[in-house]
C-alpha cells in the first residue's frame, strides 16, 4: 500500500509536469516578446497621436510583463512543490521497503536511520525545523499548520534552489 502511494504520488507528478513544461515555455516565450514590444514602443515618437498611443501601449506592456513575472514565481512555486512531493514518494518507498522487510521492521536502528535520510531530503531551514519539532513529539497537524502559516508569511520570498 505504501509503495503504490508512492508510485501514484510519482505517476501525478509526471502527468502534471507535462503540463506545466508546456505553460513554462509558454510564458517565457510571452515575456521574450514582450520585451521586444516594450523596445519597439519605445522607438515611437512622445508626439501627437502617436504619443498618446506610445503611452497607452507602453503602460499595457509593463502590465503585461507584470502578470508575467508572476506567473513565472507561481512556477517556481511549483517546482518546489514538485520536489517535496518527490521527497514524499521516496520516503514512502523506503518506509515499505523497512516494514516489509521482517529482519529490520522491529530493528531501532533502522528505524533511526530512516528518518536520517528523510531529514536529509529537507532542503529549507523551515522544512527541517517543521521534522525537528515533529521528532520531538509535536503532532504532525500543528507541526505542518505552523510551517504554512511560517510560508505564507514568507510568501513573497523567493527561494532558489
Amino acid at each position: 500500500m505504501l509503495e503504490l502511494s508512492a508510485v501514484q504520488i510519482e505517476t501525478a507528478m509526471k502527468d502534471s509536469n507535462a503540463s506545466v513544461d508546456v505553460l513554462t515555455n509558454s510564458f517565457t516565450s510571452m515575456a521574450s516578446y514582450m520585451r521586444m514590444i516594450s523596445d519597439t514602443v519605445q522607438t515611437l515618437p512622445d508626439q501627437g497621436e502617436v504619443g498618446v498611443a506610445k503611452q497607452n501601449l507602453s503602460g499595457i506592456s509593463d502590465h503585461v510583463s507584470g502578470m508575467v513575472h508572476q506567473a513565472i514565481i507561481a512556477f517556481q512555486f511549483y517546482d518546489k512543490l514538485v520536489q517535496r512531493l518527490a521527497h514524499v514518494g521516496i520516503s514512502l518507498g523506503d518506509l515499505s521497503d523497512l516494514v516489509a522487510d521482517g529482519q529490520r521492521l522491529y530493528n531501532p536502528s533502522e528505524w533511526v536511520s530512516l528518518q536520517e535520510k528523510i531529514r536529509a531530503k529537507y532542503t529549507t531551514r523551515d522544512e527541517i525545523a517543521m521534522f525537528e519539532a515533529v521528532m520531538h513529539g509535536m503532532p504532525v497537524h500543528e507541526a505542518v499548520d505552523k510551517f504554512m502559516a511560517e510560508m505564507k508569511e514568507k510568501n513573497d520570498d523567493i527561494e532558489l534552489f
